[in-house]
Formats: C-alpha cells, sequence, structure tokens
C-alpha cells in the first residue's frame, strides 16, 4: 500500500497568535452587535480593501453582512450590460455578502 504525498509530519507554516484571535473576536462582537441594531437602514460600508458600498443592511451572520445595494449602484454582483439581457444592467434588488473581517467602517446615510 503506498503512503499519500502527504503521510508524514506536517509543519504549520503559519498560525494565527492567541492575542490576535481575541482582538478579532471582539471586533466581531462589536460588528455584529452593531450590524443587528441598524438592519433596514441606508449605510455605506468601506472595505479593508478600499472598496465602497451603498445600501441598507438586511441580515447578518457570524460571517457576513447583506447589504442590498441602491438603485443604481455599480458594483453589483451582476456585471452588465449583456447585450442578450439588457435588463440585468437595470436590476437594483441585489444583496452583497460581506465578509466580516474586512469591513473598515459603516457609516449611517441619513
Amino acid at each position: 500500500m503506498e503512503k499519500a504525498p502527504h503521510a508524514g509530519q506536517q509543519q504549520p507554516i503559519y498560525e494565527l497568535e492567541a492575542n490576535a484571535l481575541e482582538v478579532i473576536g471582539k471586533c466581531k462582537e462589536k460588528l455584529l452587535h452593531v450590524c443587528s441594531q441598524h438592519i433596514h437602514k441606508p449605510v455605506r460600508v468601506q472595505t479593508v480593501h478600499g472598496q465602497t458600498f451603498d445600501g441598507i443592511i438586511v441580515h447578518v451572520d457570524n460571517h457576513h453582512l447583506y447589504l442590498q445595494t441602491l438603485p443604481g449602484h455599480s458594483r453589483a454582483l451582476l456585471p452588465g450590460p449583456y447585450p442578450y439581457f439588457p435588463y440585468y444592467s437595470y436590476y437594483s434588488n441585489v444583496i452583497l455578502p460581506l465578509v466580516l473581517f474586512d469591513l473598515l467602517a459603516i457609516t449611517l446615510l441619513i
């Protein structure tokens, strides 16, 4: 019987530090609390990658913030226009799932 190529002793090449895990956990709890209090409100979300999205928070769970984009938002999940489906470029009921750990700032749009 042959051994699998990954069999044998494994050597970790990265492991998250315990204090970093604690900080991330606290950030996640705070984000869940803040987002839960502002469901169905218009917000502007900025990610750590510099992207900005305007929309309405429709749901939040332990991993994602679900943002319904505002009409005319150009960063929806459906890239368009499609020549054979031109109505997709006007679709405004798009929900963007954003990873909680990628969020830098959330601002209420009043």
